[in-house]
């Protein structure tokens, strides 16, 4: 007889960080395969003020400038999944409903949005999942949905990964982004009608180590990737270049504490930042070159009692050719009322620079939120 169960599952099959764990229902079949359900509903309620536009999280890109004094809500971060097991085969999907948006005149609609969907056999995982050179022992408990994204390694996609110890190394889905920057109005990934150049010739190459014990865990990264832009009628040369990013980030308890923290250098492009860094840009000759970033991230957590829990955290990134920079810190306090349920506050700032003559800005946000396990 198939049976069920309530079950902590860790997100997407173990991969994900502890403080994203959730509660899952699982069904034992008959046949000794597993199938379990699980993600959880969550709730915003979000006031900013400042120059910088209203955004129901902030990510890299620029949304543009306004005096900006404007309430909303939105429970577009809900998500499910599921999981089946059968044997050393482990399948998993999940979306959220950060996809294409109705209006707020009547039904508030959201659409759903792939997130995750891969196979894995024992060391070696096919499908779309967070990239390789994601840091993932580094993401912070925030409210803010993602944190500091400006400063961290924020990208899904295809992928063929083997494991084996410590040791990674993938082959990813590549793309060069240097024609136009993403829709202010999306989401850095949603349906917003960015303009991207022709996948390259050959796969990106990723490459990282992780060790960890009692005191936490460091991951060190490796990202090599061919990145290409056409010739046009005007002068601007063809490119066809390498690109090479490295990142250092984990977690470092301090008793029931811990310090999360990421650093990403070198040519990590659309990599990091979510939707702030062009992988090539047009130097002051009108001519491609491939944009620099260095960006960081660092948080601290507090548990307050077994109930209650804080998290500061602070994230920066800056570009050379282009001079951008973004930062953004925040600080929150969470209750946690039952194992699946917790609610929070949080404040913070968004800062946007774009260097030279360009217009600079910043808003200050304050966010409720409610978040339950299922």
């Amino acid at each position: 007889m198939n049976t069920i169960k309530m079950k902590t599952l860790a997100a997407a099959v173990g991969l994900c960080t502890a403080s994203q764990a959730f509660a899952g229902y699982e069904f034992n079949l008959e046949n000794g395969d597993q199938i379990t359900f699980g993600g959880y509903i969550k709730a915003d309620a979000r006031y900013v003020d400042g120059d910088v536009k209203y955004q129901d999280y902030w990510r890299g890109n620029n949304p543009g400038f306004e005096d900006t004094s404007k309430f909303g809500m939105t429970v577009s971060e809900t998500r499910f999944n599921t999981k089946y097991v059968h044997g050393d085969v482990t399948a998993f999907i999940e979306m959220d409903f950060y996809g294409g948006d109705g209006n707020e005149v009547a039904t508030n609609s959201t659409n759903p949005r792939l997130r995750h969907a891969f196979v894995k056999y024992k060391g070696w995982m096919a499908g779309q999942y967070w990239s390789t050179f994601t840091p993932m022992a580094a993401w912070m408990d925030a409210l803010d949905f993602g944190g500091p994204i400006v400063g961290e390694v924020f990208v899904r996609q295809p992928q063929i990964r083997y494991t084996v110890g410590g040791f990674k190394f993938a082959i990813e889905n590549p793309e060069t982004w240097g024609n136009d920057y993403l829709d202010a109005g999306g989401n850095g990934g949603g349906n917003n009608p960015a303009t991207v150049d022709s996948d390259a010739k050959y796969p990106d190459l990723v490459a990282a180590y992780a060790f960890s014990g009692d005191w936490g865990e460091v991951q060190f990264s490796a990202l090599y990737r061919t990145l290409e832009g056409d010739a046009n009628e005007a002068g601007r040369r063809a490119i066809d270049e390498s690109a090479l990013a490295g990142n250092i980030g984990g977690k470092i308890n301090i008793g029931r504490d811990d310090i999360r923290f990421q650093v990403n250098f070198g040519e990590s492009g659309r990599y990091v930042g979510a939707g702030m860094v062009r992988d090539i840009v047009l130097d002051s000759n009108g001519q491609y070159e491939v944009e620099e970033t260095t960006a960081f991230t660092v948080a601290y957590r507090h548990l307050w009692s077994d109930n209650w829990r804080s998290t500061a955290y602070y994230g920066y990134a800056e570009t050379d050719t282009t001079d951008f920079e973004r930062a953004h810190w925040g600080v929150n306090l969470i209750r946690q009322l039952t194992p699946a349920l917790s609610v929070g506050v949080e404040l913070g700032n968004f800062d946007i620079s774009d260097g030279g003559d360009a217009e600079n800005g910043d808003s200050n946000y304050f966010q409720l939120s409610a978040k339950f396990g299922i």
